[in-house]
């Protein structure tokens, strides 16, 4: 029972990515999220959220594009880490956009239901006791 990974109960080795290996993880990360399967992916690569959110972070700012491998990947400049922030609060803003746009879509399909029944409906209501 001599299996190496971070649940075998001794110490692991730290791993270090090139950044094209880091944005291959991301791409399939985000693959496997869409199919909710998104910590058996980290699972199985040994990987944790927090790299991803790391990562994630880099590549939103630039950090991770044009690296060769062996290269070093420095913190993102004040304007990168501006630009990722915007970038991922317009995300949030489409998305609530969209959410919004679709509840307002049933709202008014359901007004006019509600006012085709209402003029459809006899004037007096019926009797239930016959």
């Amino acid at each position: 029972m001599s299996s190496s990974g971070p649940r075998a109960g001794g110490p692991t080795p730290r791993r270090s990515f090139s950044p094209a290996r880091k944005l291959e993880f991301l791409t399939q990360y985000e693959d496997a999220c869409t199919r909710q399967e998104g910590g058996a992916f980290l699972r199985g690569e040994g990987l944790y959220s927090s790299q991803i959110a790391e990562w994630r972070k880099l590549r939103d700012a630039g950090a991770l594009q044009g690296k060769k491998a062996g290269e070093t990947v420095g913190k993102p400049t004040r304007e990168q880490a501006e630009i990722a922030r915007l970038r991922r609060q317009l995300e949030v803003s489409e998305s609530r956009l969209s959410t919004t746009e679709a509840a307002l879509g049933i709202m008014e399909k359901l007004s006019a239901f509600f006012e085709n029944a209402i003029k459809e409906s006899p004037d007096e209501p019926k009797s239930r006791k016959k």
